[in-house]
């Protein structure tokens, strides 16, 4: 297997592969801005310089938080079993590495997703082109049966269709899955990786929230019953690794 190359600021990945599996979202809490920039070196050194670990993993890509503490790690397998063979034989080799050049980095939690139908904006470009703003929004539920999120999912993109955010390019829709192992969860959760044109467009769009609350559409998003709350991350895309011989 080839080395793997780093697509740098190129194309994001994109989530509706058809080839993926299974998408793995995690996140790190490094603490200081300058110590986000020397992990992301440390990834990169420790990437860039190994083999490609496994033909059944289609891309792993790190993005930055604005919050200039934690990193945000998704990578896209062909299956789930595929990760567990590569967390059994090359993962942790790879992460004492980058803990050798970054100590103390503290990992939050990595969980296993299945993408459900998507929202682009009309306007978006077409492509995976580098936004400026990508937004992490974890749903959660207090009922387990899975119907209920894509439920909830269908009506976010019917208002979302309705009434659009501008500067919104894209939602990407995922549904957790109760993985093996470490991945496994009692968590009812959504997750939604927003592509947003830049930061002033999302703060807007959120500052906007409140006219909406005579909207119909959006009153029937919050009325689900079930729906605990939600949280959210922004982030800037950094690094994309790709196989060599990859397209």
């Amino acid at each position: 297997m080839s080395a793997p190359t780093s697509t740098g600021p190129g194309p994001l990945p994109d989530p509706a592969r058809p080839e993926v599996g299974a998408a793995l979202f995690s996140t790190w809490s490094v603490g200081t801005p300058e110590r986000q920039r020397a992990a992301v070196e440390a990834i990169a050194t420790t990437w860039d310089n190994r083999p490609w670990p496994s033909p059944d993993l289609l891309s792993y890509n790190v993005y930055a938080g604005t919050d200039g503490d934690t990193l945000m790690h998704h990578s896209q397998w062909t299956s789930e079993a595929a990760y567990h063979v590569f967390f059994r034989t090359r993962r942790q080799e790879r992460n004492d590495a980058i803990d050798s050049a970054v100590p103390d980095i503290k990992r939050l939690g990595l969980s296993h997703y299945q993408r459900y139908p998507s929202f682009s904006a009309p306007a978006a470009p077409v492509g995976t082109a580098d936004p400026g703003l990508i937004v992490l929004v974890e749903i959660d539920f207090d009922d387990p049966d899975p119907r209920l999120r894509r439920s909830w999912v269908d009506l976010v993109v019917e208002a979302l269709e309705s009434e659009p955010d501008p500067g919104l390019l894209a939602a990407d829709f995922h549904l957790i899955v109760d993985g093996e192992g470490h991945l496994s969860t009692d968590r009812a959760r959504v997750l939604t990786y927003a592509r947003w044109t830049g930061a002033e467009a999302y703060e807007a769009a959120m500052a906007a929230d409140g006219p909406r609350a005579g909207s119909s559409a959006w009153d029937r998003v919050r009325d689900v019953p079930g729906l605990v709350g939600s949280t959210s991350r922004g982030y800037r895309f950094l690094r994309s690794f790709v196989p060599r011989s990859a397209p």
